[in-house]
């Protein structure tokens, strides 16, 4: 591991990633012709946000950190979009 990560800073990570997904359901939703694969993917994206989040609760360092690596590289691909 290359540093520690708190879970605070895993959980605002997570947050971000939901947010990030949340909006682009809305633009995707609002668009003249609604990409009905890339929606089922953002709401499952949305799902594991929140199965993430309550993880975070209970997990341990390491974990901890994985979880901030995957969704750091998460909001890096929406916000890329």
């Amino acid at each position: 591991m290359s540093e520690h990560v708190t879970p605070e800073a895993a959980e605002q990570l997570v947050e971000a990633v939901s947010s990030l997904c949340a909006e682009q359901i809305i633009i995707e939703r609002r668009a003249a012709a609604p990409d009905q694969e890339r929606l089922n993917a953002l709401k499952e994206q949305l799902a594991a946000c929140a199965a993430d989040r309550e993880a975070l609760q209970e997990a341990g360092p390491e974990e901890v950190a994985e979880i901030a690596a995957r969704y750091a590289a998460r909001a890096r691909e929406l916000g890329g979009q």
